[in-house]
C-alpha cells in the first residue's frame, strides 16, 4: 500500500525533473521516458499521472505560477503603501527560486508552447491578467486610470522581456539588475506624470 503522501511527493518530483530536462535538452526533445528515469519513476507513472508531454508541461507551468504567487504575495503582505506594493510586485517576479537558469527554460517553454496548446494558452493570459491588473491597482495612486493600465501594461512586458532575454542568453542571472530596470521604467512613469500634473 503506498504511503501517504507519496503521489503527491512523486508528482513534485516529475515536475522539478521536468523543469531540469527543460533546461538541460529543450522541451522538444525531450521524452516522458527520460523525465521518468531522471525522477527515478516508471514510465506508466508519469502517464498516469500526467497523461501526456503537454499536460506535464501545463502541470509544471501550475506549479511554478503557484511558487511565483506566493513570492509576490510574501512581499506584498510586508508592503504599506502602493508604492511599496508595485515594487513586491516587481521583485516577486524576479525571486531567487523563480529567476534561475532551470526555470526560466522551463518558461520559455511555457510561452512558445502556449501558441498552440489551449490549457498552456488559459495559464498565460491568466497570469498575465492578473499581474496587469495588480500593477494597474496600485498605479492608479500615482497616474489617472487609463495611463496606470498602459504603464502596468509597459511594466508587464518589461518583466516578460527580461525573462526572455535571459533564456537567450548565457550570462549568469543578475536578480538585482533584473529588478532595477523594471524600478526605474515605473519611476520614469511616475515622475513624468508627475510633472506633467504640476504644469497642467
Amino acid at each position: 500500500m503506498p504511503k501517504v503522501g507519496m503521489e503527491a511527493e512523486r508528482r513534485r518530483s516529475l515536475i522539478h525533473a521536468t523543469v531540469d530536462a527543460i533546461h538541460e535538452r529543450g522541451y522538444s526533445d525531450i521524452t516522458m521516458a527520460q523525465i521518468a528515469k531522471r525522477a527515478g519513476v516508471s514510465g506508466g507513472l508519469v502517464h498516469h499521472y500526467f497523461g501526456s508531454k503537454d499536460q506535464l508541461l501545463a502541470a509544471t507551468m501550475r506549479h511554478l505560477l503557484t511558487e511565483l504567487g506566493k513570492a509576490i504575495r510574501e512581499g506584498l503582505s510586508n508592503a504599506a503603501t502602493p508604492r511599496e506594493r508595485i515594487s513586491a510586485i516587481i521583485a516577486g517576479n524576479f525571486a531567487h527560486d523563480q529567476f534561475q537558469p532551470a526555470v526560466i527554460a522551463a518558461w520559455l517553454a511555457f510561452y512558445v508552447q502556449s501558441r498552440t496548446t489551449d490549457s498552456n494558452n488559459r495559464l498565460l493570459r491568466i497570469y498575465a491578467a492578473r499581474l496587469a491588473s495588480n500593477l494597474t491597482f496600485n498605479l492608479r495612486a500615482f497616474i489617472p486610470r487609463e495611463d496606470a493600465r498602459r504603464v502596468a501594461e509597459g511594466t508587464a512586458s518589461m518583466i516578460d522581456g527580461v525573462w526572455i532575454r535571459q533564456a537567450l542568453s548565457d550570462a549568469s542571472t543578475d536578480r538585482n539588475a533584473a529588478i532595477s530596470m523594471v524600478e526605474d521604467y515605473v519611476e520614469t512613469q511616475i515622475a513624468a506624470h508627475s510633472a506633467r500634473a504640476a504644469t497642467s
